[in-house]
């Protein structure tokens, strides 16, 4: 039998979802709900499923098995909570949740309830980057020396004014980094490993009636002793793809949204022919640059395909409550070291 999924949030990002669970083998997009009901009935008559008319009803209906939330990021946790307790498993769009602490009450609700929790972060299932982390593992760099992030994207005023929520401390949970650059704050640590300490500053420079930073930078020091630098902003017009370097004393390799663009290593392999071939072809969308809806749903599609293998086989998603906690609690000192002008350690 097929998983049932049921959305929960028919906003923007409910959409990918959508697209996503139907191409994925083992699932069935089953229904929606949203708090405003227009949203539900319209997402409902784009995909042919069922509409609730509330939260409660979903839960209540034996063919979800799974949900994927897709509200507000600093309303995450509710919906979660209430899923686990109704026995459904849940995949939450990315942050987990705004702070730590609320990550941990999803992670403990759901694994007291038994099911399986996971958090939206595609860039980790894209080819490109698990070569990079393959390189990494196999120890290609030799000693990995610097491991930086670039997300310099632009969103307008406009953007911003579009939603209550967005730009707002308890709902957004931060600005370019919590929204926009976590996606890369989460390759960045999966790639070289845990945070040890972080220095950093942040500002509002372009944007008004907003209470998150537009801008950040950081400089991280790694617990394996590399360095690295973080920076994000949503004003740098007209917005460049993302981008990660990581470098060492053999090798350094390049990732610009999901195409390498440099792949060197003091030694190469037979694979790496195939790799620099791929190279030559650009495959990445606008990536969010610009336009947040300018991103594809293959990777959400992949990370819902180890989802729903982990329920079928009892197993562990590749990106639990546990790993999905991971880039919030770095943003999380990334924000403490701005505000105290302090070096923050990380546990």
């Amino acid at each position: 039998m097929p998983i049932g999924f049921g959305i929960i949030g028919c906003g923007m990002i409910s959409r990918f979802h959508a697209r996503a669970i139907n191409e994925v083998r083992g699932a069935k997009l089953v229904g929606c709900v949203d708090r405003n009901p227009a949203n539900a009935e319209r997402l409902a008559g784009e995909f042919g499923i069922t509409a609730y008319a509330d939260l409660k009803q979903m839960l209540a209906d034996p063919s979800i098995d799974a949900v994927t939330i897709g509200t507000p990021s600093g309303a995450h946790l509710d919906p979660t909570v209430a899923a686990a307790k109704a026995d459904k498993h849940v995949i939450v769009e990315k942050p987990l949740e705004v702070t730590t602490k609320r990550c941990d009450k999803a992670i403990a609700a759901c694994e007291a309830a038994g099911v399986k929790l996971a958090a939206i972060f595609p860039s980790r299932f894209h080819g490109s980057s698990v070569q990079m982390k393959r390189a990494i593992d196999k120890g290609r760099f030799g000693r990995v020396t610097l491991g930086d992030a670039y997300v310099k994207w632009f969103r307008t005023q406009e953007y911003y004014d579009s939603g209550a929520w967005r730009g707002t401390w308890k709902l957004d949970g931060g600005g370019a980094l919590m929204n926009q650059a976590i996606h890369t704050v989460d390759l960045l640590q999966w790639l070289m490993g845990p945070v040890a300490e972080i220095q950093a500053q942040t500002a509002t420079l372009a944007h008004e009636r907003i209470e998150v930073e537009d801008t950040a930078v950081a400089t991280l020091r790694f617990a394996s002793g590399a360095l690295g630098v973080i920076e994000a902003t949503t004003a740098a017009y007209p917005g460049y793809l993302k981008r990660i370097e990581l470098h060492g004393s053999h090798g350094t390799a390049v990732l610009e949204e999901e195409d390498l663009k440099t792949w060197d290593f003091a030694k190469r392999l037979k694979a790496d022919e195939k790799i620099l071939a791929e190279m030559k072809k650009s495959k990445s969308t606008g990536g969010g640059a610009a336009d947040p809806s300018a991103i594809g749903h293959h990777g959400h599609a992949l990370q819902i395909q180890d989802f729903v293998k982990a329920i079928q086989q009892d197993g562990t998603p590749a990106v639990d409550g546990h790993e999905g906690r991971k880039s919030v609690a770095i943003i999380e000192a990334i924000y403490k070291s701005a505000k105290t002008g302090k070096t923050v350690k990380l546990g």
